[in-house]
């Protein structure tokens, strides 16, 4: 999953952007709300990152520009502002929760995870369509021949992609797209050496490829 963390203080800043990518998130990192509007209509993202307190363009007018222009992206506050003002400004605005700082990454990978699987319709931390199930939390991942296999964070994040979308066929650069962040350097065959692995550590059945046009698995069977 693609992650867009807007946040101003350079320390804050590379603690999340670090913890997220060892939780296995491709993590883009902008210093100021016109950044983040910018990243936003270019990259598609599966969650935002808003702190408030950001220069060039305050958090809560970003929120309101993110959702004056339809657009229903996941979104967390991150903020040092504890007022009921702006709480209520920033939950009544769309944002999906609010987090105060300072927070254990623990709670704020915690509270990731809820606002994602509300948007997804699911009330657990697990993906399975019947073939395969996806533990969001030990990143393991079990079939009915092979139960409970820990993925490495690439892994895991290239089944969650898939497992995301049952039945839809993901291009390569679709994948790559949600595996690694700016400055992230791919290689050609970075995908199909992941899908490899994945296919010895839970069998050949669980990731399709449809020629030409990139990987998919099954819809709930």
């Amino acid at each position: 999953m693609r992650i867009l963390l807007v946040e101003d203080d350079p320390m804050i800043g590379d603690v999340i952007q670090s913890a997220l990518t060892d939780a296995s998130y491709a993590a883009d990192w902008v210093k100021n709300g016109l950044l983040a509007l910018a990243a936003l209509q270019t990259q598609h993202y599966d969650l935002v990152l808003l702190d408030l307190g950001l220069p060039g363009k305050d958090g809560l007018d970003v929120l309101d520009s993110i959702r004056g222009q339809n657009n229903p992206v996941p979104l967390l506050i991150i903020t040092a502002r504890d007022n009921l003002d702006d709480r209520l400004r920033g939950l009544d605005g769309g944002a999906d929760d609010y987090l105060l700082k300072p927070f254990e990454m623990a709670e704020l990978l915690a509270r990731m995870r809820a606002v994602l699987r509300r948007h997804g319709g699911s009330a657990l931390s697990r993906l399975d369509n019947g073939v395969v199930a996806l533990d969001l939390i030990s990143k393991e991942a079990s079939t009915e021949e092979n139960p409970g296999v820990l993925l490495s964070s690439r892994e895991f994040a290239l089944l969650q992609a898939l497992l995301i979308r049952p039945g839809a066929i993901l291009s390569r650069s679709e994948l790559e797209d949600r595996l690694y962040g700016w400055g992230n350097e791919v290689e050609s065959n970075a995908v199909e050496f992941l899908i490899h692995a994945l296919r010895r550590k839970l069998g050949s059945h669980v990731i399709k490829n449809v020629r030409g046009m990139g990987w998919m698995v099954s819809k709930n069977v």
